[in-house]
């Protein structure tokens, strides 16, 4: 027996791995070399058995992380909110990770700078609409070109709260906003994009809600009570699309630091920034990542119901904030 024995495995699939790196197969292969005096063929044997019982693990390994994961290259995904705080930052995942983007918002200005910044990555169509307007909406997503047209991923962000007082003290044009917004602007959107999910058995859909959802608070009265419409159209969706094979699910997140106090607020930009000070708030790119592992997850596995909070929150009214 020579001295010297090439071994080597390869196996002839496209093999994603966790880390970011992809092969087109996997190659083992090691030099032996024996320069003592022992039985060869037993050393030999021993050795390649080994070998392969390495190569194996690592082959599963792979393998096990490959199929825990569903790829998202080409798909397409709608985003709605996509101007800002958590759409803008799930667009910018998306686009990374070369999703097609048809982006949606009321500022043409900040839809046209976020194309020009993720074209590079991935393909970009923007809808510029206010999903407050039925009309438009069902306009907007029915001009699609035919490129775009086929929503496998639907991200319902669109949303927003309006002042902060109790309810005999409530705006009345705060509360159409919240519920035209929160609510019908969502169920706008879903129309218009759900039918063709139905036709061809598959698609899936992330209701963005929010932890005023599970919860009421002091002064959140309506607000609250359009996330918790948002909650509980998270379920009705979720069975009633059931034997079309469609995943319904919604992410619900604590405090965020975005746009969301100073809208909240209606420019009070001091009164907005002192809601995240003390503490170590979720930001926009948190919840960016766990959109995105959602629709990662293998089509069999539907994350239904998820809350996100900082480790600093403990729910809506306490949040451990340091007094330096």
């Amino acid at each position: 027996m020579s001295p010297y024995v090439d071994v080597g495995i390869t196996t002839f699939e496209h093999i994603d791995i966790y880390g970011g790196f992809t092969a087109s197969g996997c190659c083992f292969s090691c030099n032996l070399n024996y320069n003592d005096r022992t039985d060869k063929s037993t050393r030999y044997k021993f050795r390649i058995g080994r070998l392969f019982s390495v190569i194996k693990k690592q082959v599963n390994d792979i393998r096990f992380h490959k199929n825990r994961t569903m790829s998202t290259t080409n798909k397409t995904a709608l985003i709605t909110g996509a101007t800002s705080g958590i759409g803008w930052a799930t667009a910018q995942l998306f686009a990374k990770h070369k999703i097609n983007l048809v982006l949606c918002g009321r500022r043409q200005e900040r839809l046209t700078a976020l194309k020009e910044e993720l074209k590079q990555y991935t393909t970009v169509h923007t809808l510029n609409f206010d999903v407050r307007d039925k009309g438009a909406v069902f306009s907007a997503i029915e001009s699609l070109p035919a490129a775009f047209a086929d929503i496998d991923i639907l991200i319902n962000n669109a949303g927003n709260a309006h002042g902060l007082e109790p309810i005999q003290d409530g705006s009345i044009d705060d509360w159409d906003a919240m519920l035209d917004i929160n609510v019908k602007g969502l169920l706008y959107v879903s129309k218009a994009v759900i039918p063709a999910m139905v036709v061809k058995k598959r698609g899936h859909i992330i209701n963005i809600g929010s932890t005023a959802g599970k919860e009421v608070y002091p002064n959140g009265n309506v607000y609250c009570a359009s996330k918790h419409a948002v909650d509980a159209l998270n379920q009705g969706m979720r069975i009633d699309l059931n034997p079309y094979n469609i995943r319904v699910g919604a992410v619900n997140p604590g405090m965020v630091e975005t746009e969301f106090s100073a809208v909240r607020f209606k420019g009070d930009e001091d009164r907005a920034t002192k809601v995240y000070q003390g503490f170590a708030a979720l930001q926009a790119e948190d919840v960016a990542d766990i959109i995105h592992f959602v629709v990662t997850r293998p089509y069999h596995v539907n994350i239904a119901d998820l809350v996100v909070m900082s480790t600093a929150q403990a729910s809506s009214t306490i949040v451990n904030k340091r007094n330096d």
